[in-house]
């Protein structure tokens, strides 16, 4: 009887530890778009229209209009490193804390990732100064 109960507790594990790990890491594209200044990468995650917050402007902009913003921002911070720092939530809404180093200086980042037909999008970035 140990060892059933043994074999079904293992079973278990091997279920939900991947599922569970799914949910707890960002998309790397994400993390790759904010680390190259790709703002066409991280457009790709936007939900339809997204809450942006750059610098103290707040706009709830299209995709379109937040991949603009996004890459004016990045060409006047050119990106260096993008590195998470915290991050949490369920399995249908995450977010992230980062920092931004640009060549001109570090930023905090945040966002918030809920999941849409079963893909994570951007709801809400912000890039504050740190």
């Amino acid at each position: 009887m140990k060892k059933k109960a043994g074999k079904i507790l293992i079973a278990l594990f091997l279920f939900i530890l991947p599922a569970t790990a799914l949910y707890a890491q960002m998309p790397d594209q994400i993390i790759i778009g904010l680390s190259s200044g790709n703002a066409k990468k991280l457009a790709a995650y936007f939900n339809d229209n997204v809450e942006l917050v750059i610098l103290n402007r707040e706009n709830v902009c299209s995709q379109a209009q937040a991949e603009q913003i996004l890459k004016d921002f990045f060409a006047k911070n050119k990106p260096n490193q993008f590195r998470v720092i915290h991050q949490g939530g369920k399995e249908d809404a995450r977010y992230a804390i980062g920092s931004l180093e640009t060549d001109k200086e570090t930023f905090r980042v945040y966002f918030l990732l809920k999941n849409k037909d079963n893909k994570p999008l951007i709801h809400q970035l912000r890039i504050e100064k740190e």
